[in-house]
């Protein structure tokens, strides 16, 4: 038996927030199809934009900043440019001091996702780079944002 977490859902409904991206002409690959490095730019740009955006956090100025320790991701359909993709962010789970988070990389409108990720992030002090713990007002805006 597995310790392995569930896959990620494919489907749109189940992802709160979108952050939509553009595709460009150097970004499919001899195959006709975006480059697979390309999915986990598109994972931390989203989370990242969610965390400035929604949560206030200043990446070059915040004494704790959050450092990626795990990343997935699964392939169901290609997408290619020209294009425009919806990439959703869902939060799987808190710990302590870790969100994992769960994305679905749409084509733009599409009800199932062509690619699903997994994406953890650690918080951590800027200068000792120890993780810290989520403290309850980071805890509420991931509620607020995600419904956890």
């Amino acid at each position: 038996m597995s310790d392995r977490p569930a896959p990620p859902s494919r489907a749109r409904a189940d992802y709160p927030r979108f952050t939509q991206f553009r595709t460009r002409w150097m970004d499919n690959d001899q195959f006709g199809h975006l480059n697979n490095v390309l999915y986990y730019s598109f994972f931390d740009s989203a989370v990242n934009e969610t965390l400035i955006a929604e949560f206030g956090f200043d990446p070059l100025a915040d004494p704790e900043v959050f450092y990626v320790v795990e990343t997935g991701c699964s392939f169901h359909a290609g997408v290619a440019f020209p294009g425009l993709l919806d990439i959703g962010v869902r939060v799987a789970r808190l710990g302590g001091s870790s969100v994992t988070y769960e994305i679905g990389v749409f084509a733009e409108g599409a009800a199932e996702a062509a690619a699903t990720g997994r994406f953890v992030h650690v918080r951590v002090d800027r200068e000792t780079e120890r993780p810290v713990p989520l403290p309850d007002d980071v805890r509420a805006s991931f509620g607020r944002v995600y419904g956890v």
